[in-house]
């Protein structure tokens, strides 16, 4: 039998492997190694689709370049899980964009040391944030932590402003397995979501579903066309960690498992929709959206002004219910955590929606096509 270069996860993250991995990668001196391993899960019943264990690693001689702690991101241990991060190719997705996609923007996400990929199975090894706050959606962003995260996108977008020709691997909102996914998903989302979250929703929220489907494709085409840019695809507060010292980066954005290609209105209205509170969103929208015209004005985006970024913007949020129908009415809201932040989610989502008419854009849009 032929053994894979890539063992099985997490036991074959022994000390062993790890030294030779560490050696060819240049990390670890030669004449040093990893003496031991200790695992630790993290993260437990948060990541669905693949877990996390942080590695605390003693060195004999050198270090060299590798750190005192990993974290260490694999597969599910979850057959159907597994089988389901296949049909989205999360994994390649993921280990793509730290390998090839990183080091092309100046928006900051954990320092990758080893990205494998084989098959099923994958493995990143990544820097510990232990140190960083973690972004918490059910509390909600407040006003500087949400300009924050709007500063990174900006510099995320930019990166691949009308740049995204060689990225095949990458799937479009519209024209792709995630469009048919998406379309197919929020026909069983949309009546769970109501089911289960209906006291979050306000009624003109849920008389659109009929509409909302049917114009769901012509949706998709709009948010696909230019400018398009690579967007993030889940840009919501608990993939977000926020710098503590002064040694840190301001923002660090974690789980690069659904990037996607499309308007980056899209990312910034996940996150003014549904992470940020609606008191500081309400307050300060229209001066975010110019905030991040101008962030992308000044990193080289040409032409693309305040007043477009606020009609993208609209109907951006108008295209996101689909992110929140299938989020909310297919994942497991049984767990006290998941159905906090997802509650908030849609109550942010329905009260955004009623103060930017989008049940009035969604007539308009529907009879236009």
């Amino acid at each position: 039998m032929v053994e894979t270069s890539l063992p099985r996860m997490p036991d074959g993250l022994t000390a062993a492997w790890l030294t030779e991995k560490l050696h060819a990668a240049d990390l670890l001196p030669a004449g040093s190694a990893i003496a031991a391993v200790t695992q630790s899960q993290i993260g437990e019943g948060v990541g669905m689709m693949s877990e996390l264990a942080r590695l605390t690693l003693d060195v004999a001689g050198d270090p060299g370049a590798v750190p005192g702690t990993l974290v260490a991101k694999f597969p599910s241990r979850n057959a159907n899980n597994r089988n389901v991060a296949m049909t989205y190719r999360l994994y390649e997705r993921e280990t793509r964009y730290f390998a090839e996609l990183d080091k092309r923007t100046a928006a900051y996400s954990p320092r990758t040391y080893l990205t494998e990929l084989e098959g099923d199975n994958f493995l990143i090894l990544m820097e510990d944030m232990s140190e960083y706050r973690v972004g918490d959606q059910v509390a909600g962003a407040d006003l500087a932590d949400t300009e924050r995260m709007l500063d990174e996108l900006a510099k995320l977008h930019a990166a691949f402003w009308n740049r995204v020709d060689d990225l095949d691997w990458v799937p479009h909102i519209a024209n792709s397995y995630h469009a048919d996914n998406m379309a197919s998903l929020i026909r069983i989302g949309w009546p769970n979501m109501v089911k289960v979250f209906g006291d979050y929703l306000h009624a003109d929220c849920v008389s659109m579903e009929a509409a909302f489907v049917d114009a769901l494709p012509a949706l998709q085409q709009a948010m696909n066309t230019m400018p398009v840019t690579l967007i993030h695809g889940d840009f919501r507060m608990e993939n977000v960690f926020f710098g503590t010292r002064r040694e840190h980066h301001p923002i660090a954005i974690i789980d690069w498992q659904g990037p996607l290609l499309g308007k980056g209105v899209v990312d910034v209205g996940t996150m003014l929709g549904q992470s940020t509170r609606s008191d500081v969103r309400t307050a300060h929208e229209r001066a975010l959206i110019a905030r991040y015209a101008e962030r992308l004005a000044a990193l080289g985006v040409r032409e693309y002004s305040a007043a477009q970024a606020w009609d993208d913007y609209r109907l951006a949020q108008l295209y996101n219910w689909v992110y929140v129908g299938v989020v909310s009415g297919t994942l497991d809201a049984t767990n006290e955590r998941g159905f906090a932040w997802m509650s908030q989610m849609v109550a942010r989502q329905s009260v955004m929606t009623r103060e930017l008419d989008l049940p009035g854009l969604l007539r308009e849009f529907s009879s236009r096509r």
